[in-house]
Formats: C-alpha cells, sequence, structure tokens
C-alpha cells in the first residue's frame, strides 16, 4: 500500500481494520458506514483511509482490477533507479564534454 497512510499507521491497524470491515459488513446498511465505524472505534482519521486499504487488499487477492503492492512497490523502486541512472548520465556527459575540451585544447 503505497501512499501517507502507509507510513502513518502501522500495517497490523491496517490488516486489523480490513479485517473488521469483512467481519461487520452485514452489520451496516453499506460497506461505507462499515468503513466509517471501523475508522471511529480504531482511531484512523478518516473512513476514505479505511477504504483505500480495503480495495488494496481486494487488488492485491485479484477480486479487483489495478496495480497490486508488489507491483506498485516494484514500479517506485524502478522509477528511482531510472532517476539516479538519468543522474550518473548526467554526470558523464558533462565529463566527456570537459575532457573532449581538454584534448582539443593546444598544449604548449
Amino acid at each position: 500500500m503505497a501512499g501517507s497512510t502507509s507510513k502513518r499507521y502501522p500495517p497490523e491497524l491496517r490488516e486489523r481494520a480490513v479485517r473488521m470491515v469483512a467481519e461487520i459488513s452485514g452489520d451496516h446498511e453499506s460497506q461505507w458506514a462499515t468503513m466509517n465505524e471501523v475508522a471511529r472505534l480504531l482511531g484512523i482519521g478518516t473512513a476514505e483511509t479505511v477504504r483505500k486499504w480495503v480495495r488494496q487488499v481486494e487488488v492485491d487477492a485479484g477480486q479487483r482490477p489495478g496495480a497490486t503492492s508488489d507491483e506498485s512497490a516494484e514500479l517506485k523502486r524502478l522509477r528511482r533507479e531510472n532517476a539516479e541512472l538519468k543522474r550518473a548520465n548526467g554526470i558523464l556527459k558533462a565529463a566527456s564534454t570537459f575532457f573532449a575540451a581538454e584534448l582539443d585544447r593546444p598544449h604548449h
């Protein structure tokens, strides 16, 4: 689960919230009402946070389309690696330009 809420709340709390939504869903008129109640009971900022957690678990389980947590983590890693390679490439280009200019300069 990506995003700021995954850093703010421990994984155990996220798992408990998702489990509670699944267990309580039959007792409320809607899943949204259940998410509101779970957020309130566990002291989670908003029901939207719980909704995102539930949806991500559904994606990870193959019950809903979207990028799984593993795919999101891999994409984040690859983007970070790509940015690092672009920086390194820029440094190498600058260095090669510098050394090419040095070679072209007349030596006395």
